[in-house]
């Protein structure tokens, strides 16, 4: 599913399930020692898809650890963004000499919990979001704004190494193009960025991607 909303460059591997021979390396098993198994699954199946998709490029497998604030660290020479939820792991990279960033997710396509929206969103959000739900029902627009704004964190965390949180972006989507953009509202290196986003019966998922240079 993400793949149909990633640019060239950037590979993308995803699965709807946890395959059996997916390994991880004893650094990264070391990290999961009192996990609990669904997390051990969702740890272990979005590794695989990473190491594949840098197959894809031609990198070694490697151990793909947690960083500043639980971002994967990548080779040199490489970004790339994780994402898992209930029926759907995936991992996009690319390198660094095409691709600044990569932030991606996927979240079950389903209303969200009551009350959280208030605690993600803003007034103008909100209004927008009412607007595009009576106009397009069949999309969960609170859940495509919580993904949305989860992409752009990824692609500011790993580059900033700070938080970003959910009232310090503000995101707008187009329906007719099926893309998104977020103004940043904090000083740092984006004042905006622009994603897509694609929806399916089950599923959500968002991607944004900035251009190296």
């Amino acid at each position: 599913m993400l793949e149909r909303i990633l640019p060239p460059g950037v590979h993308c591997v995803s699965t709807r399930a946890d395959p059996p021979a997916a390994t991880l390396f004893p650094a990264e098993a070391a990290l999961l020692v009192k996990a609990v198994e669904k997390r051990k699954r969702e740890f272990t199946t979005t590794r695989h898809c990473a190491r594949l998709a840098l197959a894809e490029l031609g990198v070694p497998a490697t151990p793909i650890l947690p960083g500043v604030r639980g971002a994967p660290v990548w080779p040199d020479g490489i970004v790339g963004s994780m994402t898992h939820c209930v029926g759907y792991r995936a991992a996009a990279v690319g390198r660094t000499s095409q691709v600044a960033g990569i932030g991606i997710d996927a979240e079950v396509h389903g209303p969200l919990p009551e009350g959280v929206l208030n605690l993600v969103s803003s007034a103008g959000e909100r209004e927008h979001l009412a607007e595009l739900a009576a106009a397009h029902p069949s999309v969960q627009w609170q859940r495509l704004l919580f993904s949305a704004k989860e992409s752009v964190y990824k692609v500011w965390s790993p580059r900033t190494g700070e938080w970003l949180g959910f009232e310090e972006a503000e995101l707008s989507f187009d329906p007719a193009t099926q893309t998104f953009t977020a103004r940043v509202l904090v000083p740092g290196p984006f004042t905006t960025l622009t994603g897509r986003y694609a929806v399916a019966d089950d599923l959500v998922a968002t991607a944004v991607v900035v251009p190296a240079g």
